[in-house]
């Protein structure tokens, strides 16, 4: 599924990264607990979190994930969406819930990465 079409059905705001929205993404890792999402690197795949420190990014970077959707109406502050600009990470808004989320984009489609 492309970014542009999660943008669409999560409802989200592009914070940054509005060029990579024709990135495919297959698989997504949710969670505000960035060690599980280290636990093992999930090439291409979209991160889901109410965590909008810049650990969001720099965790990213670490885990290859291409976009990061921050739920629940969090918003990273200027500094996160600068590092996330600089490294080319998408970054999404959305009022949705996690879990909302996670139920979306299983329906259309996206595997839970494990």
């Amino acid at each position: 599924m492309r970014l542009d079409a999660i943008r669409d059905v999560l409802q989200c705001e592009v914070l940054t990264g509005a060029d990579l929205l024709g990135t495919d993404v297959d698989t997504a890792v949710a969670s505000d607990a960035m060690s599980a999402v280290l636990a093992a690197p999930h090439p291409q795949a979209l991160m889901i979190t109410g965590l909008t420190n810049i650990h969001s990014v720099r965790t990213a970077l670490i885990a290859y994930i291409s976009a990061i959707v921050y739920v629940r109406g969090a918003r990273p502050d200027e500094a996160t969406i600068r590092l996330a600009r600089e490294k080319k990470i998408a970054l999404l808004a959305t009022a949705l819930g996690m879990f909302d989320c996670c139920g979306i984009l299983h329906r259309h489609g996206i595997k839970g990465a494990t």
